[in-house]
């Protein structure tokens, strides 16, 4: 999964061209794939798909810069997976667009993590397209 075309919100440009995230460090993780038991359809309530996953983090250089080499400075990737297996874990989502949604709130919940985006995508839903899938970006401030 790529960038894809959007704005910050704003209506001003891409999230990715954001000014508040010139001072941040994006941590991501890339194709976290992972069986889920997602979607409406009788097919996808019988059994786990594939679903695969990107995650980035925007962290304030300030609280993402190590001083003496230590995870213990940094925002750890283990956040990330943890996150993923106890959304996933919580049980059948219908939609996409809620699980992003929900996995995106979950990670802004970390006190270094100023945004984030979440996309997911299911590979295996029509024989001729590559996936089909969501994203979302978010800042803290955007929280409810």
């Amino acid at each position: 999964m790529s960038h894809a075309s959007g704005d910050a919100g704003d209506g001003i440009g891409p999230w990715w061209l954001d000014p508040r995230l010139a001072h941040c460090r994006r941590i991501f993780l890339r194709g976290i794939a992972v069986p889920a038991r997602i979607g409406v359809h009788a097919h996808e309530r019988a059994a786990p798909q594939r679903l695969l996953l990107d995650v980035d983090l925007y962290v304030a250089l300030d609280q993402s810069t190590p001083r003496t080499d230590a995870l213990a400075e940094v925002v750890d990737y283990d956040f990330i997976r943890s996150a993923v297996r106890d959304r996933l874990g919580g049980g059948h989502v219908n939609l996409q667009e809620t699980l992003v949604d929900a996995l995106a709130a979950q990670l802004l919940v970390h006190p270094a993590v100023a945004a984030v985006r979440v996309a997911s995508a299911k590979p295996d839903v029509y024989e001729e397209v590559a996936a089909v899938g969501v994203e979302v970006f978010r800042f803290r401030e955007q929280q409810q």
